[in-house]
């Protein structure tokens, strides 16, 4: 087996537990902060919402910081640095003895973080310019499908398992992905930049500012567009369920359902995008993703909210893949793990940012109107790549 397609099967596995990781609390969070002893409802919610977005925050700042260090020290370190840390302050989490302690450990998760940085790094160094696309689609599958499954995962593991063992089990899952990177990793790194430390300093080495922002604004957009749902999905699954059972759980798949979609189209997509170029990919499902969201806000049945959340999974597929794919290719090696680190680090922001999009919109309009404002958010961003990366690059005639 080639040694881009091993790193690629341990990186997977390890961003997806990574994902899940990260994302898994938010359905156990309220429940163990009961056990904690706060017993208002509006402290339980606030607590919640706070030990839940700190996380993302945290790892937005730290992000860059640790691509960085993956840049000066290799890629592997960086991995083993974070699946080992997460492994150990997710495992503590089971022994929070205070609600103060716990939000501290979820802040220190933030700080800890950047496997899925170093893993994004590794591969799209090492990976041949012709499996690119692919390894770098194959590879977004994880860190989409652990986020998006990961509240079902956590929900499921509570209902079997206890609370406190939630946070065991994933403790576990994560050394298991240490090992598997210890063992099985294998990089060549050579530092080629030993000047390079300010971002003042980074900034002038990037070739294509104009367009390295654009896709960065595209990864922030693409994180909202998938977390806007989130604060409303389980409401609005009600609102439409007519005294159906099990809402919650139905709430959980049809969340769930785009990540899966996600698995099935991102290597395919990344595939299409070595063969007719990224920035095509990326606008048409920027575009498409745009125009599937609108229709949620008028479907009659969960059981048609779900399929359209699965037909979204299949178009936003093809966004993360590409935006790799160019930041790959229009940024010089010595400082892409800098670079991805940035990129993470919207991508962390668009999470955050579309959790508090999705309930203030409800707040405001109602839930439905949160489908319209994300689809329409899309399609602007859409205009925005058209001009700014498709007409580019086509008119280049870069081979993206």
């Amino acid at each position: 087996m080639p040694i881009w397609k091993r790193n690629l099967i341990v990186c997977w596995f390890g961003i997806f537990v990574t994902g899940v990781g990260m994302s898994q609390i938010a359905p156990v969070l309220p429940l163990f902060i009961k056990h904690l002893g706060v017993t208002d409802p509006g402290a339980v919610a606030r607590y919640s919402g706070f030990a839940f977005g700190i996380t993302f925050i945290i790892s937005a700042i730290f992000s860059p910081i640790w691509g960085a260090a993956a840049d000066r020290f290799g890629r592997k370190p960086m991995l083993l640095r974070a699946s080992l840390g997460m492994a150990i302050v997710i495992g503590c989490m089971g022994f929070a003895h205070h609600v103060y302690v716990l939000i501290g450990l979820r802040l220190l998760q933030g700080v800890i973080t950047g496997y899925s940085t170093a893993c994004t790094t590794l591969i799209a160094t090492q990976t041949d310019k012709e499996h690119a696309g692919y390894a770098l689609g194959t590879l977004s599958t994880a860190g989409i499908a652990g986020s998006l499954l990961g509240p079902m995962i956590g929900g499921f593991m509570e209902e079997n398992f206890g609370t406190q063992n939630v946070f065991f089990i994933t403790g576990l899952l994560l050394l298991i992905a240490f090992i598997t990177t210890a063992l099985f990793v294998k990089e060549t790194f050579t530092r080629e930049n030993k000047q390079v430390q300010s971002a003042k300093a980074i900034w002038t080495l990037i070739p294509e500012k104009s367009l390295t922002i654009t896709l960065f604004v595209t990864f922030f957009v693409l994180s909202v567009a998938l977390y806007s749902v989130e604060p409303i999905l389980t409401v609005y699954i009600t609102q439409l369920s007519h005294n159906l059972s099990h809402v919650a759980l139905i709430a959980g798949i049809t969340f769930s359902a785009s990540g899966l979609a996600n698995i099935v189209a991102a290597p395919r997509l990344g595939k299409l995008s070595d063969r007719i170029g990224a920035h095509k990919v990326m606008l048409i499902s920027l575009i498409t993703a745009g125009i599937i969201f609108i229709p949620q806000a008028y479907v009659n049945s969960p059981w048609q909210l779900m399929i359209l959340r699965f037909l979204l999974g299949l178009t936003a597929a093809g966004l993360t893949p590409s935006v790799n794919i160019l930041i790959k290719k229009i940024t010089p090696s010595a400082i892409t793990g800098r670079v991805f680190g940035f990129s993470m680090s919207a991508g962390y922001l668009g999470v955050f940012g579309g959790s508090i999009l999705g309930g203030q919109v409800a707040a405001l309009l109602g839930s439905r109107y949160v489908f319209i404002v994300t689809g329409a958010l899309l399609l602007i961003n859409a205009a925005w790549v058209y001009f700014k990366v498709y007409k580019k690059l086509e008119g280049k005639r870069l081979s993206f």
